[in-house]
């Protein structure tokens, strides 16, 4: 099974809660070619960042949920080459303060609203055109192994891997793991998962599947994870998120 090679579009991300600016921002990058998206909040943006395929990040500071110095001092710390993409931020504030600590917390260059979509949209090419273009990269999952984004899993040698580290399982833990691979995304019950990873009556108690839910994120925790891969939904069950 092969990875798709990396699209040669450059791929903008917009990260704007103002809903007439961002329409603006996009329409203008994608008239010139750009591949353009769209996030509201900060969070939002980190976690689609560390899944990569973003070349620049044009970048509001005052966003809902984390200001946007903030996610640019994020996304500096993260493991890898996505840390080092270009990002610009837009923003009303145009204080010389607020000018220096976006630039020495990483930031590429800094526009000031109200703004030119054309000077913008020059910006993020001349960003583009200080970055080496990254040479395609085609990875080969080894033999036995299926990935599941950040998930691949060995059925054949039950084992399983997040961000490439092995995780280390008890059988239950496998089991259940195994079961929210097998539909990531779905909401499983307690039950579902008890039928699909269990074979006694002596462990089927909802408490046993809760527990190993908390060791199996404590587990995620220590491979890496950022976020909770794992979602609860009350009344209802676990999904993962992949």
């Amino acid at each position: 099974m092969l990875r798709a090679m990396t699209h040669p579009v450059a791929q903008v991300l917009v990260v704007e809660d103002e809903a007439a600016i961002a329409e603006t921002v996009l329409y203008a990058l994608r008239s010139e070619g750009y591949a353009a998206s769209h996030c509201l909040l900060g969070g939002e943006a980190l976690q689609r960042l560390q899944e990569g395929d973003v070349d620049v990040v044009v970048l509001d500071v005052g966003l809902p949920d984390l200001s946007g110095f903030e996610v640019c001092r994020r996304l500096r710390a993260l493991p890898g080459p996505q840390a080092q993409v270009p990002v610009i931020f837009l923003t009303a504030r145009n204080d010389e303060l607020d000018r220096v600590l976006g630039l020495e917390l990483g930031a590429d260059d800094y526009m000031a609203k109200p703004f030119s979509p054309r000077e913008l949209v020059a910006r993020v090419r001349a960003r583009l055109r200080r970055v080496p273009p990254a040479a395609p990269a085609v990875a080969v999952v080894e033999p036995g192994w299926r990935e599941h984004g950040a998930f691949a899993i060995d059925r054949e040698g039950r084992r399983i891997r997040y961000q490439g580290h092995a995780l280390d399982l008890t059988r239950y833990e496998y089991a259940l793991l195994e079961a929210l691979l097998q539909r990531p995304g779905a909401i499983l019950s307690r039950a579902q998962l008890m039928d699909r990873g269990w074979d006694s009556s002596a462990d089927s108690a909802d408490r046993t599947v809760d527990t190993h839910v908390k060791t199996l994120r404590a587990k995620l925790r220590a491979a890496g994870a950022s976020h909770d891969p794992i979602r609860t939904h009350r009344g209802l069950g676990y999904a993962l998120e992949t």
